[in-house]
């Protein structure tokens, strides 16, 4: 079958639905999507029977309101279609079914804002993102609230956050007499993961139980040579890869690009952009795929994004952009962005919410696992900053100065031989150091993991642009000399947010010291970055435009530092397992047979050198020791927090438990260089890294 003809084949998608729906419920249907519109619920019993009969025809002998809880994952809960008729069964889908389930909400987090005893939780249709059919079930996206109305999923507050942009941001485009249906945000979702060998994956029990492993001396060639990058993929990685694509394909995900990442057995997968909730929910349905399909090629996907340490992590790069439903995009600079009044005020917005809450927005991607990723000097330090490239810088920087901006004339590019042609170079270099970066008609938030639900940073990124517009809005509306009053916004909307502006090297060792005089928050831990979303203003932006309540607010602070503890937790209890049960009886294994040889070398003669092997007995008996006290005090610590008052133990495990952790790692992976590979129990950095052909 042709890559056309395949695409979207298993998506209930525009096209199926105006082949499959009549001509009134489709315009009905497409006016909720396309403009907003409160959905027409006479018209749900019509497109749940389009939508059975087209599943059935893939298939399908299910149904699920597939939906986000706040574990980060998705979830489902399969019914099948047969309804008894008499003796008989028939297959149907109702109205109400497509509209509306029911699922136990008792088992998922809440942080607090449902009662322990209130178990119902209703799973409600999100129209605006398309079913699809996936191994004989039909999958509905969904939102996921509480009998009571809580939000407890990551998509109702995301389409909140989408409405309160859209509206605010018409209110800026009619000021400027731009008049439309909807202002839609798009994201395009960069996807890196590491690919490794089953069979080395199964004898390692830190990375089934934890993603990473947490153990393993260096490897004697890792990334230096950087001849991974971009380079020629591996025969097995390529049949992955083909396969992969055509099953993201055939779900209607734009997949695009596919390389080598930095790190040996590291690569990555960009889409297409298309609208947020949308591409949230092709991303999550993506990290599914990449999973099941490397289970096929007798491969594991890994998506935490720090699964070897000493290489290069893995992130999820969330490209943000807005535009009308007639085209415009509303970050576009255009030719002369130095004359394009809307485009500097929207840029000014921007900055100004970065600014105010660079605090929300470090914490939406604060994580055990991406703490270790930030700052390292393979993704954005934990410092919130934008960067804005030559071009926009210079022009911000006139008008925060006062000076006359000169436009520079388009630059072509060239090698410089006859043969080659001639190019245009973009008006800036991009910045991969920076965690909010300017890159044409879009910003790149780097910092998200590549295990992250990228829910989290839309909403707070949405829900803060929106506050801007609407500020900016509030003052502008009504002013008798427009120009001279949105210029002054936009002047002194840069001169306050200017400290959030930089537009140099975020690993240079000069930039944590300038960010500390320029007042910018440097929280490095996921402990130290979440208490911040429990201050009033932090809250109450979320409260103000409609997307949390202070209460749902508050719980989704609540349960990230609940993850950030039991992430943790398993973390310490799964080293201390291996060391005691695997790594302690193999060194003691090991210099037992050193023992024995020494011994018979002494037995014929004193005056044998032995010399290495005494020295290496002394030593790896020293360290079995060494690891044997550094876990019994990692367990003593871990016994010590109260797991359940979240500050107090964020900060235990932030500052007592992972400093114990590294003690434990930095000595058994001493003594992984020191044991025989023979008795080593676990398959090395080798062995995992360059298992893949």
């Amino acid at each position: 079958m042709r890559l056309p003809e395949m695409f979207g084949e298993n998506v209930f998608n525009d096209s199926v639905q105006k082949e499959t729906l009549p001509s009134e419920v489709y315009k009905a249907l497409r006016a909720t999507i396309e403009a907003g519109k409160q959905l027409d619920v006479s018209i749900a019993g019509t497109v749940a029977s389009a939508m059975k009969k087209w599943a059935v025809s893939k298939g399908a002998t299910h149904y699920t309101h597939w939906f986000q809880p706040l574990t980060g994952l998705t979830a489902e809960k399969h019914d099948s279609f047969i309804e008894p008729e008499g003796d008989r069964v028939i297959m149907r889908l109702t109205g109400k079914s497509l509209i509306i389930g029911e699922s136990d909400a008792s088992s998922f987090p809440s942080g607090g804002s449902r009662a322990t005893h209130m178990a119902r939780g209703y799973t409600a249709w999100d129209p605006t993102s398309p079913a699809f059919v996936k191994e004989g079930t039909l999958y509905i996206p969904t939102v996921f609230v509480s009998y009571t109305g809580e939000t407890l999923d990551k998509k109702a507050p995301l389409l909140r956050s989408m409405t309160a942009l859209d509206k605010q941001a018409k209110r800026i485009l009619k000021l400027f007499g731009i008049d439309c249906k909807k202002v839609s945000t798009a994201v395009g979702p960069e996807q890196e993961y590491f690919l490794v060998s089953e069979d080395a994956y199964f004898k390692r029990k830190d990375l089934q139980l934890t993603g990473r492993t947490l153990f393993g001396a260096p490897v004697s060639r890792g990334q230096e040579l950087e001849d991974h990058y971009f380079g020629v993929i591996k025969p097995a990685v390529g049949e992955f890869m083909r396969d992969l694509d055509k099953e993201l394909w055939s779900y209607g995900i734009l997949s695009k690009t596919k390389h080598n990442e930095v790190a040996p057995a590291q690569h990555e997968m960009a889409p297409v952009y298309s609208t947020t909730n949308i591409a949230v929910d092709t991303n999550m349905l993506t990290m599914e795929l990449m999973k099941k399909v490397a289970r096929k090629h007798k491969l594991v996907c890994l998506l935490h994004e720090k699964p070897f340490k000493g290489i290069n992590g893995s992130g999820k790069h969330n490209n943000w952009s807005m535009s009308t439903d007639g085209g415009l995009n509303l970050l576009n600079p255009g030719p002369s962005p130095e004359n394009n009044t809307l485009f500097k005020l929207v840029l000014a917005a921007v900055i100004k919410a970065v600014d105010d809450y660079q605090g929300i927005l470090r914490s939406t991607v604060a994580t055990a696992a991406n703490d270790h990723r930030l700052g390292a000097d393979e993704a954005p330090p934990a410092i919130i900053s934008v960067y804005l490239g030559d071009q926009l810088g210079a022009i911000v920087d006139s008008i925060v100065k006062g000076e006359h901006y000169v436009s520079g004339a388009a630059e072509q590019g060239s090698i410089g031989v006859p043969e080659s042609p001639i190019f245009p170079k973009d008006a800036t270099d991009r910045n991969r150091t920076s965690p909010f970066a300017f890159t044409g008609n879009k910003f790149e938030f780097r910092m998200p993991g590549s295990q992250a639900n990228v829910a989290d940073a839309n909403i707070c990124i949405n829900t803060i642009v929106a506050d801007a517009f609407s500020k900016f809005a509030d003052e502008l509306e009504g002013k008798a000399d427009f120009e001279k009053a949105v210029n002054e916004v936009i002047e002194r909307e840069l001169k306050a947010h200017y400290r959030i502006i930089f537009n140099l090297d975020g690993y240079g060792p000069e930039w944590e010291p300038e960010a500390a005089k320029r007042g910018l928050l440097n929280n490095k831990n996921t402990a130290d970055a979440v208490p911040v979303c429990y201050e009033e203003d932090n809250i109450s932006v979320y409260v103000r435009q409609g997307v949390y309540t202070r209460e749902e607010a508050v719980a989704r602070a609540d349960i990230r530092l609940e993850n950030y503890i039991k992430n943790i937790n398993i973390e310490a209890l799964t080293m201390i397992e291996m060391v005691r049960q695997d790594v302690i009886p193999a060194v003691s294994d090991f210099v037992g047979v050193l023992c024995q040889n020494l011994a018979a070398k002494l037995a014929v003669s004193d005056r044998i050198p032995c010399k290495t092997e005494k020295n290496l007995i002394d030593r790896l008996a020293s360290l079995n020791d060494e690891a044997g006290a550094a876990v019994d005090g990692l367990e003593k610590h871990l016994k010590e927090i109260d797991k359940k008052d979240v500050l107090p133990a964020s900060q235990a495990m932030a500052h007592k438990v992972i400093p114990d952790m590294e003690r434990v790692r930095k000595v058994v992976d001493e003594m992984e260089t020191l044991t025989s590979s023979d008795y080593w129990p676990y398959p090395t950095y080798f062995d995992i890294l360059y298992s893949v052909k």
